[in-house]
Order: structure tokens, then sequence, then C-alpha cells
């Protein structure tokens, strides 16, 4: 957690300070009048557990120190990529499950294409039927380009938005210099990304065309002067 920068930026906010418990981030957070995204991890691999502490109990402990902190739970967008996770909020926390978001991870299944509808499963209308109000898939999902320079909201986008679903995004200025294209999560942007000011390229698109939520973003200078000078 304290050492997850990437070596082309700087390590300098990742070789200082002292790691936070949960709670200490609460209200260091709430002190500076911010919203909270928290993510659930998956046990198996990022924080097993001892004993018969389960999932579901993770997730309660994690929604019981924001309760006990008094935060209003319409200010806090818990996480995860585990659909479970999302589901049993929006059922056990339904104050908490409605701004759950899920980390959709379907761009994993073999034959998913976000240009093809009828590869995404669970489908759009099944998330929106089981509760789910905000999906957040990689940048990449949601946009495509006409091969002449213009990038545009992909079926997946469009999908989403079709079915009442809200979008939040990750994650811009993860790719380093983009002139060779941006890597993994421009790989959908063809020629309409080769120089870093299509950073904003890809921004505008996502805000004004798809019609995102919010951005995750490693260098928020970025996403705050868009918001500032650029017409939000």
């Amino acid at each position: 957690f304290m050492d997850a920068t990437a070596k082309w930026r700087t390590d300098l906010y990742a070789t200082r300070g002292t790691l936070m418990t949960h709670k200490e981030s609460i209200a260091l957070i709430a002190a500076s009048g911010a919203k909270f995204i928290p993510e659930l991890k998956a046990p198996e691999v990022e924080m097993p557990y001892e004993g018969t502490f389960s999932q579901t109990d993770y997730v309660d402990k994690l929604v019981g120190e924001y309760t006990s902190a008094g935060i209003d739970p319409a200010n806090v967008f818990i996480q995860s990529f585990n659909l479970q996770d999302i589901l049993y909020l929006i059922k056990a926390h339904p104050e908490f499950g409605k701004q759950a978001t899920w980390l959709d991870a379907r761009y994993r299944s073999d034959g998913f294409n976000p240009g093809n509808p009828d590869t995404f499963e669970p489908s759009m209308e099944a998330l929106v039927k089981d509760g789910v109000k905000i999906i957040a898939p990689p940048m990449w999902v949601l946009v495509t380009n006409d091969g002449n320079g213009n990038l545009l909201p992909s079926a997946y986008a469009k999908a989403a938005k079709n079915a009442g679903l809200e979008i939040i995004t990750w994650t811009l200025e993860r790719s380093g210099l983009l002139k060779s294209g941006g890597g993994w999560y421009f790989q959908t942007s063809g020629s309409a990304v080769n120089n870093d000011g299509d950073t904003f390229k890809m921004l505008d698109v996502l805000a004004k065309d798809v019609g995102v939520k919010g951005v995750f973003s490693d260098w928020p200078a970025t996403t705050t002067f868009y918001a500032n000078c650029m017409g939000l």
C-alpha cells in the first residue's frame, strides 16, 4: 500500500509517512470534507483471514467503522471487484448499497468485447434488476475510435447508460507517456491517442460523451484542472 506508485512518476509520497488504519483514514478524510471510496479486497490473495472471520464479516466491519464515525452513507462509495460484495451490501446495508460500486470484472472474461453487448455476462439489465447502481470498468472499455483520430463512446458505455447505470472509470494518468498510444488503459483508442495532450481528449469524451460520474486518477491535478477550467 505504501509502495504502489509507478517508478517513472515519483516515489516521494510512497517512501514517507506512516501507514494509517482505516479508522484513522476516515478521520483524516472527513476533516477535509471529502467523500470516501474504499475498496474491499480479495481475501485469498490480498488479505487472508484467520479463524472464522469471513468475507461478509469483513464487509460488516468496514461499514461499521463508517457508522461508528458518524459518516453519512451517501458520502461512501464502497467498491469491489467481487460482485457478491456489492450484492451483500445492497441486501445487508442498503444505505451503503445505494452507492456501492462494482469494479466491473467482466472484461477479464473470455470473449468479452466492449463493442458487443451479447458478450456482457451478466447483462446491464440483470445488474440493475439485482440493485446495482454504479459500475466501474477500465477506461478502454468505455471508448472506441472511428479510425480518423476521434474517440467515441463504446457499445458498453451506451448499454450501461440505457440500463440506467452510473459509471466511474479507471485509471487516468496510470500509463505514462502517450506517444506510443498509452498501452493497456488506451487499447481501444487507436490513432486517436498519440501524445500527452490526448489525456484531455480521453477525459473530455469520458465526461461529456460517455457521461461518467467520476474518474480515478493517479495524478489528480489533471482531472482538477479539467473540472475547473474546461467547461464542466
